[in-house]
């Protein structure tokens, strides 16, 4: 498992370019990103003439894990590379892992640049305990339920996020856990135009609600103090319910401060309506 760069080409040792000019396979998510880097690799000392490129992505990761085994069983050295970064970290190569374990194989890594760990290094909030989260779901009412039970999370937490949903995350991230919350945004790590914006919640949802930033994206926010008392569910319902609301509008204000399932809070939100309602 050979970590690769996650934009500038210098930032790859010279172990992980040893490993991939000595490979009988390498394994590619993208391939084309690949011979990029094995154009910069191959001209470093000399090359496995028997060498091969194959792809590994989400799709076909299954069935080319057994090819992979099949060609460790024969003694050859394979090498899996992500487009960039560490393969099996939000990107294809776990079930590889997975597969050559089970098989007997020996697995062996080759660490390299992280964009986790570059941004929150840069972020200036505590490095001593984080959580990587990888990308929310892209589901609104699944991201903010998963936000939801994030706000006693005590360590950093870190994101992945695709730049045209920076903005809605943001907001989400800003209902479910305070406006007021520290958090940072690593754009273009390791890059020409690297940059940490850093400020509140509040703040980075606001830059970013109208204009989505360019360039790769890791969000770092803040972990939450355990400050203030535990939400009464059932009395926040009936107070929503006694606004007007219906269960299932009540239920869904609640999901992102609460982090329970819907349907649990729908359930509860129409029999304390029942309840409310003289059992109508």
């Amino acid at each position: 498992m050979v970590g690769t760069p996650i934009g500038n080409l210098e930032d790859l040792s010279l172990r992980a370019a040893r490993v991939l000019r000595e490979a009988d396979v390498i394994a590619a998510e993208d391939t084309r990103a690949a011979g990029t880097l094995l154009a910069q690799v191959d001209a470093l000392g000399p090359v496995n003439p028997a060498r091969r490129v194959v792809s590994l992505f989400e799709g076909n990761e299954a069935a080319r894990s057994a090819e992979l085994v099949a060609a460790l069983d024969e003694g050859k050295r394979v090498a899996v590379i992500s487009e960039a970064g560490m393969p099996g970290v939000s990107d294809p190569g776990a079930r590889a892992v997975a597969a050559a374990v089970t098989s007997g194989a020996r697995v062996e890594v080759v660490p390299g640049p992280s964009a986790s760990l570059a941004a929150l290094v840069g972020s200036g909030l505590p490095t001593d305990r984080f959580t990587f989260l990888g990308f929310p779901p892209r589901e609104a009412g699944a991201r903010r339920e998963l936000f939801g039970t994030l706000r006693d999370e005590a360590g950093t937490m870190i994101f992945y996020e695709a730049p045209d949903r920076v903005g809605a995350t943001l907001g989400d991230l800003c209902e479910a856990l305070g406006q007021g919350r520290r958090a940072s945004l690593g754009r273009e790590l390791t890059k020409l135009h690297e940059e940490h914006v850093r400020g509140t919640l509040s703040e980075l949802a606001s830059k970013y609600a109208e204009t989505p930033p360019r360039g790769e994206c890791t969000l770092v926010v803040e972990g939450g103090r355990a400050e203030g008392p535990a939400i009464d569910i059932e009395a926040e319902l009936k107070r929503l319910l006694a606004e007007g609301l219906g269960p299932r509008d009540a239920a869904a204000r609640l999901v992102i401060v609460t982090g329970k399932p819907r349907r649990q809070l729908y359930q509860l939100a129409l029999s304390l309506q029942r309840t409310e309602g003289g059992g109508e």
